[in-house]
């Protein structure tokens, strides 16, 4: 795609870097057939290309973003399909993240936007206070029918039927492996997970203490800042990027780290862009090498002589978190280790599309989120699976409100093959081993 920036724009290291992915674009299209935005809306706008014409002449002209430009760009899920898609290698990623920052910066929403958009960055990355909002919400939620807004009714509907007690696991400290130790990790406890699921960071230390490993929760560390990321929030998204920076670099120059573990996927393709969105910061060097070391839950274990389990003689539907299989492109080991600890996996048709969950876009865009909710779990019931199992919390939340049928995350079934309680998710249920079958050989 031709551009014509002029010296003086190119100045600017985000236009340099949206010149660069502007200019590999072809207008191939490929990226339409899997976007999911098209799909339901089937409008050339919400598709990447359109979004790519739109962001090209907002940043081109220097104008403010109108209305339209940023409709259509709200409605983008940054699920990445496209890149996963596209032949030329277009990184839409960094592109739709700087258009978001733009729009940010030099746009005034009305005003319910604003507040809205105000109270998730102030709620949503701080579990404490996300926790009071899920008990609000929960309180509130037979009242959702007065709601004028539907993004307020999406609001009182996140809440979940049970909200956790608060895990000690996921304060400061270091867990001792429980065999002879080959690995020192840093787990990422994140934000919304601890409030809204404390079982999957607990089954995490769990597993892999079991498997050798030291595991640390550094002290200072939190939210990756992928929700205020997403939003264009900038400067709110770099500062708690930051502390986290800074922590995890304390350990590396401290005891030392083989890895920061991520069991959050949305949060693992923030992490592992650090070093991008850190380039020109005093902090550049140590973003990159956090970014080096951060790793999926998934990547970890197949470096870990993770034990071969017998027939479980249950079927796992695998949901493939699109953060996951297009935004870090990690595709099989989830499959792999599920198969080898014993269960039986499928995979929905379309398992590339979004589940329409995608951080805060259920939320603030909830008619095209439940679309394609209701789309995903036709496909995944379709396979009548014994159990449904993800990697991001995200996902769980949004595909778990609209079936029956247990969601877990994928290393909940990974702790419980290998010695571990059975997932609280599954317990009451019709999923159990059979009790001739030993979970380990």
């Amino acid at each position: 795609m031709q551009t014509t920036f002029t010296k003086d724009q190119l100045k600017d290291p985000g236009i340099a870097r949206s010149n660069e992915i502007l200019r590999a674009c072809v207008h191939c299209g490929f990226c339409t057939a899997t976007c999911p935005t098209y799909q339901v809306l089937g409008d050339e706008l919400d598709s990447p290309r359109g979004r790519v014409y739109l962001i090209k002449d907002m940043l081109e002209n220097n104008r403010v973003p109108d209305a339209k430009t940023v409709k259509h760009i709200d409605r983008c899920l940054s699920c990445l399909a496209c890149m996963t898609t596209c032949p030329s290698g277009v990184h839409y990623m960094h592109l739709v993240d700087h258009a978001r920052a733009y729009i940010d910066k030099n746009y005034k929403r009305p005003l319910t936007d604003r507040l809205l958009r105000a109270v998730l960055a102030r709620i949503l990355p701080y579990p404490g206070r996300f926790r009071l909002a899920l008990l609000g919400a929960k309180i509130a939620r037979p009242f959702k029918g007065l709601m004028p807004d539907p993004r307020l009714r999406a609001m009182l509907e996140m809440a979940p039927k049970h909200i956790p007690p608060v895990s000690r696991n996921d304060d400061p400290q270091s867990f001792a492996p429980k065999a002879a130790q080959t690995k020192r990790v840093a787990l990422m406890t994140g934000c919304a997970q601890k409030a809204l699921n404390t079982d999957i960071n607990d089954a995490t230390i769990r597993l892999l203490t079991r498997l050798g490993c030291e595991v640390v929760v550094a002290k200072g560390a939190g939210c990756c800042g992928a929700l205020t990321h997403h939003m264009g929030r900038e400067d709110e998204s770099h500062a708690t990027a930051a502390k986290n920076i800074r922590a995890w670099s304390a350990e590396i120059d401290g005891a030392g780290l083989d890895a920061i573990v991520i069991n959050t996927s949305g949060c693992g393709t923030t992490v592992k862009d650090y070093g991008h969105m850190f380039r020109n910061d005093p902090l550049a060097a140590d973003a990159a090498r956090i970014s080096e070391r951060c790793m999926d839950i998934s990547e970890l274990l197949m470096k870990l002589e993770l034990p071969e389990g017998s027939d479980k003689a249950l079927t796992v539907a695998y949901h493939a978190a699109c953060s996951l299989q297009h935004g870090q492109q990690i595709k099989t080991h989830p499959k792999t280790l599920l198969k080898r600890a014993g269960f039986k996996v499928v995979e929905p048709a379309d398992s590339h599309l979004c589940c329409g969950s995608a951080g805060t876009y259920n939320l603030m865009q909830p008619e095209i989120s439940g679309e394609l909710k209701a789309r995903k779990v036709k496909t995944l019931e379709a396979k009548s699976p014994d159990l449904i199992a993800a990697g991001n919390i995200g996902c769980m939340m949004q595909i778990g409100s609209a079936t029956s049928v247990p969601i877990v995350h994928t290393v909940e079934l990974l702790d419980w093959a290998t010695g571990g309680p059975i997932p609280p998710a599954l317990i009451g249920g019709q999923v159990q081993p059979q009790d001739n079958v030993p979970m380990l050989r």
